[in-house]
């Protein structure tokens, strides 16, 4: 017991127990405080410095660019990939309203009243109830999208099909399985038009999947996942109604980016051909009148009338620096005149730069 009670009396006061473990009421030093301070400096972290401006700006002193986000609603097209799309879909409803007005035999209006990304939660609560709603895909894409159609103007498409006269249906209710067999010819004709669109990057094959009539409890994509929504406004007869479509963002994202690869590559393309300019054989044998001139001096009428064979008249030696050629009567070139051999030579110094012709309809304004 001596022995053992020497042995726990030997430990310093204050002093970890065996083991190296520290006992809980232990607080750190000064010393290790810097040293795990030390250790958390030593990456490369540059510091930001926010000014009394508000702008902040490097430790080098340029100023940094900050964008906001919304992280309740992320986009991943930028303006330029909307405005893309939107030509594109612009091209789809113009064919989409021929070719509907030509299946119905009936003017049929489309215009498109927006396209946005969308929160796919987001976009399902915002459906109406009740709707019609067709489920498709787009082979060989991955993920399901959602044609939106209004119900009202559903059975109203359902009976000009059974030979109506297209006048807008009062009732909004759901759709029987008679009229979903009828509407799904006027669905398809939209798929089949949309996937069209994308031919000059992939040829996709549109397929019906199935229907419902509320949104609310469809589980097609996740909660989060971006979807492109395409939202389009009928004129059909004294119909006035909405179709939307909505396809996931990572549906069409291999498509997208395969426009824009090919875009890039067209337009490098012609870049390319446009600072390469060829010379053409037909070239060879056009002539251009081509001859010096000289702006010497101005002569009253009186003194050229004067004027008679064997007169003398004086030019400063100084006109002979300020010779211009002329090709096919416009000053391109001015030079200097001398002697080459037995030859009267030209030697070009400088190109003449002609002032662009100002429009009419600029003169005009100005006046």
């Amino acid at each position: 017991m001596a022995d053992e009670n020497s042995r726990k009396d030997s430990r310093p006061p204050g002093g970890p127990p065996p083991g190296g473990a520290p006992p809980a009421s232990e607080f750190l030093d000064q010393n290790e405080i810097d040293r795990l301070l030390a250790q958390s400096d030593g990456g490369e972290s540059k510091p930001m410095v926010i000014r009394a401006d508000g702008r902040p700006v490097d430790a080098n002193g340029a100023q940094l660019r900050i964008e906001a986000y919304d992280f309740r609603n992320p986009a991943f097209l930028t303006e330029v990939e909307l405005r893309r799309l939107r030509l594109l879909h612009e091209d789809f409803i113009r064919y989409l309203s021929a070719r509907l007005s030509l299946f119905l035999r009936m003017e049929f209006g489309l215009k498109m009243a927006r396209l946005t990304t969308l929160n796919y939660s987001k976009f399902t609560d915002s459906l109406p109830s009740p709707t019609h709603l067709c489920l498709f895909k787009a082979e060989p894409l991955l993920g399901v999208g959602i044609l939106d159609l209004n119900p009202r103007l559903a059975l109203t498409l359902a009976d000009r099909m059974l030979g109506g006269r297209g006048h807008s249906v009062k009732s909004e209710r759901y759709l029987t399985e008679i009229e979903v067999a009828l509407i799904e010819d006027i669905v398809t004709i939209i798929l089949e038009e949309w996937c069209v669109q994308w031919k000059n990057e992939q040829e996709l094959r549109p397929s019906i999947i199935g229907h419902e009539n509320n949104g609310r409890f469809l589980q097609t994509s996740p909660k989060d996942a971006v979807v492109l929504v395409l939202s389009l406004e009928v004129n059909f007869g004294d119909c006035s109604e909405q179709i939307q479509i909505g396809v996931p963002y990572y549906t069409i994202e291999p498509v997208v980016k395969k426009m824009q690869a090919r875009r890039q590559k067209d337009s490098s393309i012609s870049k390319a051909q446009e600072k390469r300019a060829t010379w053409q054989d037909t070239y060879d044998h056009i002539t251009i009148p081509a001859r010096a001139e000289w702006a010497a001096f101005d002569l009253s009428l009186r003194e050229i009338v004067n004027l008679r064979v064997g007169d003398v008249i004086e030019m400063p030696a100084s006109i002979l620096d300020r010779t211009e050629l002329v090709l096919a009567g416009v000053p391109k070139f001015a030079g200097q005149v001398g002697l080459e051999g037995e030859r009267v030579a030209l030697q070009l110094t400088r190109k003449i730069h002609q002032p662009q012709p100002v429009p009419p309809h600029a003169q005009s304004q100005g006046r």
